[in-house]
C-alpha cells in the first residue's frame, strides 16, 4: 500500500520538476512519518488528507500578509490531529514533546 501522492490542489505536496521538495530535514521526516504510518495501516489516506485540507483552510481563513504558507507545518499539524483523533497520542503528550524539542539547541532536534 502506498500513499496516493499524485494529488492536485491545496493538499498536494510541494514539487519541483515532479520531485518532492523539502526546505528543511524535519520536513522530509514529517512527510515520511505520515506516509509510513498510513502504510502501516494506522489511518486511511482520506482521513489524513481531510485533516490536511482542514488545516490549510484554517490557515487561509486566518491569513495575514505577515504569515507565509508553511506547507509542512500544516502537514505535521494534520498528522497530529489524526493521531490525537485516533487516541494514538494525547494532546498533552504532543505538547510535552514539543516543549522538550524546542529547548534543544538548533540542529539537535533528535534524541542524543
Amino acid at each position: 500500500m502506498t500513499a496516493p501522492l499524485d494529488i492536485e490542489g491545496p493538499a498536494a505536496p510541494p514539487r519541483s520538476n515532479g520531485e518532492l521538495v523539502f526546505a528543511e530535514p524535519w520536513e522530509g521526516r514529517a512527510f515520511a512519518m505520515a506516509v509510513g504510518l498510513y502504510e502501516a495501516g494506522a489511518f486511511t489516506w482520506p482521513r489524513f488528507q481531510a485533516a490536511l485540507i482542514a488545516r490549510i483552510a484554517a490557515w487561509e481563513t486566518a491569513l495575514t500578509q505577515d504569515e507565509p504558507h508553511h506547507y509542512y507545518r500544516l502537514w505535521l499539524a494534520a498528522l497530529e490531529d489524526v493521531l490525537v483523533g485516533l487516541c494514538v497520542v494525547s494532546t498533552d503528550e504532543l505538547n510535552a514533546r514539543t516543549r522538550a524539542l524546542t529547548q534543544r539547541l538548533p540542529g539537535h532536534d533528535h534524541p542524543g
